[in-house]
């Protein structure tokens, strides 16, 4: 694995120790089943607004959190104290709180052989020894090569970079004990372009595991400034029926309304329109969606989830079919299943694009709206209404006419879902949910006009 660890007050021999006798201990007091996990985390962050330096920190933390079950009682207690006697406090604590919690069927460690037994090297660990005045000038950079696009980038919400690295080891009663040390690193700038006494605001930003991968600073900035003097000239549009674009960096946001709608904790609570829907067409049949934890470097990279169980590479949409919910130990027993290796959320989902690149799809929709942009958090995960307030580009004949904003794009995910036509090349890789644009067949647009 990449870096050292070095860098880190503690070592991940110190770690497993520590857990180990957390464990050992509070087995020793009574509890029937233990689960602890440690932590260590070193970050430094900077962030500057017109050229002077608005925010610096530097950061070091550390935790242990510990959850006993006294048979289906569960207890739960954490503390950033590792002296023994503080440890000890800290697991009484948990053992009296389950004391008084209600006995739940559904609590309790993981059934053994789900236990992740290989811990495959993912490359997740790329420490960043930037300085701080290195940050700082990488930031001022950033800023400076935005307002150099255009003299119409007037001013500046701010540009940052952070720098944050961290190892972690996880451990139960079952004799599972693992961690890795790992690394997420970033430079990002929001700009504000002015005209003719209209001001907009557009944002771009690069993240990664090893901040060799991070895109320039210079190339940062200028699209910040490049995607705010786009919006210049904004105006908003009839109330009409028509194909929305959902530019990749949002494209994300529909997938990840699959996931929570898909997560064991809205299913067994009824709160999600995906109840009973495993199995089931619920994309229209061009959609495939894999999930893969073993990406190299990749942001949602794991070879096991919170509890220690194993990760596995699947299919979770086939042709428009729900093949696997996203399932934690707890909420699989409450729908009697089994946990599908999600406690803590998904891992790398992968959209399969059946399309070209962004200007292709452009030409498909031929007439329609393009989002770059989302406000408000207008989502029933219950009913799948959808409905949000959002910015873009009116297209007519295959081309970008003008920019709009003050429009509602308004619609129901499961029909949302099904009405997907393309899904382009343009894959926006920074996160854990990687997809193209995605272009839906028919939504209501509002606008004021």
């Amino acid at each position: 694995m990449a870096g050292s660890y070095s860098i880190f007050a503690y070592t991940a021999d110190q770690f497993r120790t520590l857990i180990t006798d957390v464990i050992q201990s509070a087995q020793r007091k009574g509890a029937t089943e233990v689960e602890a996990e440690v932590s260590e985390g070193l970050g430094l962050s900077v962030a500057v607004r017109k050229g002077e330096l608005e925010t610096l920190e530097h950061q070091h933390d550390k935790g242990l959190g510990i959850t006993v079950y006294v048979g289906k009682q569960r207890g739960h207690s954490g503390t950033s104290d590792f002296t023994p006697k503080a440890l000890e406090a800290a697991i009484d604590a948990a053992l009296q709180i389950a004391q008084y919690t209600q006995a739940d069927e559904a609590a309790g460690l993981p059934e053994a052989h789900l236990m992740a037994k290989n811990y495959p090297d993912l490359d997740l660990f790329f420490p960043w020894n930037v300085s701080t005045p290195d940050a700082l000038n990488i930031a001022l950079e950033c800023e400076a090569a935005a307002f150099a696009v255009d003299k119409r980038v007037t001013n500046s919400e701010g540009t940052s970079v952070s720098a944050y690295q961290s190892h972690f080891i996880y451990g139960n009663s079952l004799g599972f004990l693992a961690g890795y040390p790992s690394s997420r690193h970033s430079i990002g700038c929001a700009a504000i372009a002015e005209e003719n006494d209209e001001m907009q605001r557009d944002d771009w930003y690069s993240m990664m595991r090893d901040a060799k991968g991070l895109e320039s600073a210079q190339s940062v900035g200028a699209k910040a400034a490049q995607r705010a003097i786009a919006r210049l000239g904004s105006r908003s549009l009839d109330t009409m029926q028509v194909p929305v674009l959902f530019e990749s960096s949002l494209a994300t946001s529909l997938i990840g309304h699959l996931v929570s709608a898909a997560s064991g904790g809205s299913l067994y609570r009824k709160a999600s329109f995906l109840v009973d829907q495993l199995h089931q067409q619920i994309f229209s049949d061009i959609v495939n969606i894999d999930e893969d934890p073993f990406i190299k470097r990749g942001i949602g990279s794991a070879a096991f989830d919170d509890e220690g169980i194993a990760t596995v590479a699947r299919p979770i949409i086939s042709n428009g079919v729900l093949n696997s919910y996203f399932l934690s130990t707890y909420s699989a027993r409450k729908l009697n299943m089994q946990s599908t290796g999600h406690a803590g959320g998904h891992h790398n989902l992968l959209v399969k694009p059946t399309a070209g690149d962004f200007q292709g799809l452009i030409k498909q929709m031929h007439r329609g709206v393009i989002v770059t942009e989302l406000l408000g958090q207008g989502v029933n995960m219950l009913t799948g209404d959808y409905s949000r307030g959002a910015a873009g580009f009116w297209v007519e004949h295959g081309e970008i006419q003008h920019a709009v904003e003050g429009i509602t794009i308004a619609g129901n995910l499961k029909d949302m879902f099904k009405q997907i036509v393309a899904i382009g090349s343009d894959v926006d890789a920074r996160g854990s949910r990687q997809t193209g644009s995605i272009l839906v067949e028919g939504m209501t647009v509002a606008g004021s006009s």
